[in-house]
Protein backbone atom coordinates (compact mmCIF):
# COMPACT_ATOMS: atom_id res chain seq x y z
CA UNK A 1 0.00 0.00 0.00
CA UNK A 2 1.39 3.69 -0.90
CA UNK A 3 3.22 5.51 1.72
CA UNK A 4 2.90 9.33 1.97
CA UNK A 5 5.85 10.23 1.89
CA UNK A 6 5.83 14.27 1.06
CA UNK A 7 3.12 17.14 0.74
CA UNK A 8 3.95 20.67 -0.41
CA UNK A 9 2.34 23.49 -0.41
CA UNK A 10 2.35 25.23 -3.89
CA UNK A 11 3.97 28.54 -4.11
CA UNK A 12 1.79 30.26 -6.27
CA UNK A 13 -1.63 28.70 -4.75
CA UNK A 14 -1.49 28.71 -1.42
CA UNK A 15 -4.91 26.34 -1.08
CA UNK A 16 -3.36 23.30 -2.81
CA UNK A 17 -1.19 20.83 -2.01
CA UNK A 18 0.94 18.50 -3.68
CA UNK A 19 1.04 14.90 -2.50
CA UNK A 20 3.50 12.38 -3.13
CA UNK A 21 3.07 8.49 -2.49
CA UNK A 22 6.53 6.27 -2.32
CA UNK A 23 8.38 9.08 -3.33
CA UNK A 24 6.32 10.07 -6.38
CA UNK A 25 4.21 12.86 -6.92
CA UNK A 26 0.76 11.88 -7.64
CA UNK A 27 -2.29 14.58 -7.57
CA UNK A 28 -2.72 17.95 -6.19
CA UNK A 29 -5.13 18.45 -3.20
CA UNK A 30 -7.24 21.05 -1.57
CA UNK A 31 -5.29 22.09 1.48
CA UNK A 32 -8.56 21.21 3.57
CA UNK A 33 -7.71 17.29 2.40
CA UNK A 34 -4.11 17.44 2.67
CA UNK A 35 -4.33 18.45 6.50
CA UNK A 36 -5.76 15.33 6.86
CA UNK A 37 -2.78 13.45 5.99
CA UNK A 38 0.46 12.82 7.70
CA UNK A 39 3.96 11.92 6.43
CA UNK A 40 4.14 8.33 6.90
CA UNK A 41 0.50 7.26 6.79
CA UNK A 42 -0.37 4.59 4.73
CA UNK A 43 -3.40 4.86 2.51
CA UNK A 44 -5.19 2.13 1.21
CA UNK A 45 -5.84 2.24 -2.92
CA UNK A 46 -9.69 3.11 -1.97
CA UNK A 47 -8.05 5.90 0.46
CA UNK A 48 -5.91 6.93 -2.80
CA UNK A 49 -9.13 7.00 -5.00
CA UNK A 50 -11.24 9.22 -2.44
CA UNK A 51 -8.45 11.82 -2.69
CA UNK A 52 -8.46 11.59 -6.48
CA UNK A 53 -12.00 12.08 -6.30
CA UNK A 54 -11.48 15.06 -3.67
CA UNK A 55 -9.50 16.51 -6.19
CA UNK A 56 -11.84 16.20 -9.04
CA UNK A 57 -14.84 17.85 -7.04
CA UNK A 58 -12.36 20.90 -6.13
CA UNK A 59 -11.65 21.32 -9.99
CA UNK A 60 -14.86 21.57 -10.67
CA UNK A 61 -15.70 23.74 -7.78
CA UNK A 62 -12.54 26.06 -9.07
CA UNK A 63 -14.24 26.29 -12.58
CA UNK A 64 -17.59 27.10 -11.06
CA UNK A 65 -16.34 30.02 -8.45
CA UNK A 66 -14.29 31.81 -11.93
CA UNK A 67 -17.51 31.88 -13.64
CA UNK A 68 -18.73 33.45 -10.39
CA UNK A 69 -16.13 36.12 -10.49
CA UNK A 70 -17.28 38.13 -13.34
CA UNK A 71 -20.80 38.71 -11.69
CA UNK A 72 -23.43 37.27 -9.87
CA UNK A 73 -25.39 33.97 -11.63
CA UNK A 74 -28.56 32.05 -11.25
CA UNK A 75 -28.04 28.51 -10.26
CA UNK A 76 -28.98 27.59 -13.33
CA UNK A 77 -26.47 29.35 -15.18
CA UNK A 78 -23.52 27.97 -13.08
CA UNK A 79 -25.47 24.59 -13.80
CA UNK A 80 -25.50 25.04 -17.31
CA UNK A 81 -22.03 26.48 -17.01
CA UNK A 82 -20.26 23.01 -15.43
CA UNK A 83 -22.39 20.99 -18.46
CA UNK A 84 -20.62 22.71 -20.91
CA UNK A 85 -17.41 21.28 -19.16
CA UNK A 86 -18.32 17.71 -19.78
CA UNK A 87 -18.91 17.43 -15.84
CA UNK A 88 -21.43 14.61 -14.99
CA UNK A 89 -24.56 16.24 -13.62
CA UNK A 90 -23.73 14.15 -10.11
CA UNK A 91 -20.36 15.99 -10.22
CA UNK A 92 -22.31 19.58 -11.02
CA UNK A 93 -25.10 18.89 -8.06
CA UNK A 94 -22.22 18.21 -5.76
CA UNK A 95 -20.70 21.59 -6.51
CA UNK A 96 -23.81 23.57 -6.50
CA UNK A 97 -24.28 22.40 -3.24
CA UNK A 98 -21.17 23.72 -2.14
CA UNK A 99 -22.09 26.60 -3.53
CA UNK A 100 -25.27 27.05 -1.96
CA UNK A 101 -23.64 26.43 1.97
CA UNK A 102 -21.17 29.01 1.21
CA UNK A 103 -23.63 31.85 -0.18
CA UNK A 104 -22.36 31.91 -3.84
CA UNK A 105 -25.16 31.27 -5.38
CA UNK A 106 -28.73 32.51 -4.30
CA UNK A 107 -31.63 32.60 -6.59
CA UNK A 108 -33.30 35.87 -4.95
CA UNK A 109 -30.19 37.74 -4.24
CA UNK A 110 -29.20 37.18 -8.21
CA UNK A 111 -32.68 37.96 -9.01
CA UNK A 112 -32.50 41.19 -6.94
CA UNK A 113 -29.07 41.62 -8.45
CA UNK A 114 -30.76 41.87 -11.76
CA UNK A 115 -33.45 43.72 -11.44
CA UNK A 116 -31.55 46.72 -9.77
CA UNK A 117 -28.67 46.24 -12.04
CA UNK A 118 -31.16 47.05 -14.94
CA UNK A 119 -33.11 49.24 -13.21
CA UNK A 120 -30.14 51.96 -12.78
CA UNK A 121 -28.25 51.01 -16.05
CA UNK A 122 -30.93 50.22 -18.72
CA UNK A 123 -34.39 50.57 -17.74
CA UNK A 124 -36.79 47.81 -19.00
CA UNK A 125 -40.51 47.23 -18.46
CA UNK A 126 -41.51 43.99 -16.42
CA UNK A 127 -42.24 41.75 -19.23
CA UNK A 128 -39.28 42.06 -20.27
CA UNK A 129 -37.21 41.49 -16.96
CA UNK A 130 -39.66 38.75 -15.95
CA UNK A 131 -38.40 36.85 -19.73
CA UNK A 132 -35.00 37.40 -19.37
CA UNK A 133 -35.18 36.09 -15.44
CA UNK A 134 -37.21 33.06 -16.40
CA UNK A 135 -34.40 32.81 -19.41
CA UNK A 136 -31.55 32.34 -16.64
CA UNK A 137 -33.70 29.41 -14.82
CA UNK A 138 -34.98 31.92 -11.80
CA UNK A 139 -37.68 30.55 -9.74
CA UNK A 140 -41.04 32.07 -10.88
CA UNK A 141 -42.10 32.89 -7.61
CA UNK A 142 -38.99 34.72 -6.87
CA UNK A 143 -39.43 36.84 -10.05
CA UNK A 144 -42.90 37.65 -9.06
CA UNK A 145 -42.37 38.64 -5.37
CA UNK A 146 -39.57 40.94 -6.79
CA UNK A 147 -41.05 42.49 -9.59
CA UNK A 148 -44.09 43.52 -7.39
CA UNK A 149 -41.22 45.78 -6.55
CA UNK A 150 -40.73 47.18 -8.98
CA UNK A 151 -42.12 50.94 -10.26
CA UNK A 152 -42.40 50.15 -14.18
CA UNK A 153 -43.54 54.13 -14.74
CA UNK A 154 -40.31 55.37 -13.03
CA UNK A 155 -38.54 52.89 -15.27
CA UNK A 156 -40.28 54.23 -18.26
CA UNK A 157 -39.62 57.39 -17.59
CA UNK A 158 -35.64 56.74 -16.90
CA UNK A 159 -35.34 54.89 -19.87
CA UNK A 160 -37.26 57.65 -21.94
CA UNK A 161 -35.04 60.28 -21.07
CA UNK A 162 -32.22 58.58 -22.28
CA UNK A 163 -33.76 59.22 -25.84
CA UNK A 164 -35.21 63.01 -25.70
CA UNK A 165 -32.00 64.57 -27.05
CA UNK A 166 -32.75 62.53 -30.12
CA UNK A 167 -35.95 63.59 -30.31
CA UNK A 168 -35.53 67.08 -30.17
CA UNK A 169 -37.48 68.76 -33.62
CA UNK A 170 -39.78 66.25 -33.83
CA UNK A 171 -43.04 66.92 -34.52
CA UNK A 172 -45.27 65.55 -31.69
CA UNK A 173 -46.87 62.94 -33.39
CA UNK A 174 -43.50 61.84 -34.51
CA UNK A 175 -42.56 61.69 -30.91
CA UNK A 176 -44.87 59.70 -29.72
CA UNK A 177 -44.06 57.20 -32.52
CA UNK A 178 -40.57 57.29 -31.40
CA UNK A 179 -40.81 56.67 -28.08
CA UNK A 180 -43.60 54.39 -27.93
CA UNK A 181 -41.96 52.35 -30.30
CA UNK A 182 -38.44 52.13 -28.10
CA UNK A 183 -40.56 51.79 -24.78
CA UNK A 184 -41.88 48.54 -26.41
CA UNK A 185 -38.88 47.33 -27.18
CA UNK A 186 -37.96 47.47 -23.68
CA UNK A 187 -40.90 45.67 -22.37
CA UNK A 188 -43.02 48.25 -21.15
CA UNK A 189 -46.52 47.55 -21.50
CA UNK A 190 -49.19 49.35 -23.26
CA UNK A 191 -50.60 51.20 -20.21
CA UNK A 192 -47.39 52.45 -19.17
CA UNK A 193 -46.40 53.85 -22.43
CA UNK A 194 -49.01 55.82 -23.01
CA UNK A 195 -49.42 57.15 -19.86
CA UNK A 196 -45.49 58.15 -19.70
CA UNK A 197 -45.28 59.23 -23.21
CA UNK A 198 -48.48 61.77 -22.72
CA UNK A 199 -46.81 62.63 -19.83
CA UNK A 200 -43.68 63.58 -21.00
CA UNK A 201 -45.37 65.88 -24.00
CA UNK A 202 -46.87 67.45 -22.06
CA UNK A 203 -44.12 68.56 -19.52
CA UNK A 204 -41.88 69.39 -22.58
CA UNK A 205 -44.79 71.33 -24.51
CA UNK A 206 -44.79 73.44 -20.80
CA UNK A 207 -41.05 74.14 -20.11
CA UNK A 208 -39.87 73.64 -23.47
CA UNK A 209 -41.91 75.16 -26.15
CA UNK A 210 -39.09 74.70 -28.85
CA UNK A 211 -38.46 71.39 -28.61
CA UNK A 212 -41.34 70.17 -30.91
CA UNK A 213 -41.55 71.08 -34.69
CA UNK A 214 -45.05 72.05 -35.47
CA UNK A 215 -47.22 69.05 -37.14
CA UNK A 216 -47.85 71.55 -39.80
CA UNK A 217 -44.80 72.85 -40.78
Amino acid sequence: MPVVTGMEVHQRDKERVRLFLDDEYVLDLPLMEAARLSRGQTLTDSEVDQLADARRLQRAYDLALRYLSYRPRSTEEVRRHLAKKQLPDSRIAEVLERLRQRGYVDDMEFARFWISSRVRFKPMGLRALKYELRQKGVDDEIVEALLAEVDEEASAIRAAQTRMSRYRGSSPQAFRHKLSAMLRRRGFGEYTIRDVVLRLQLELEERDPGYFQDDAD
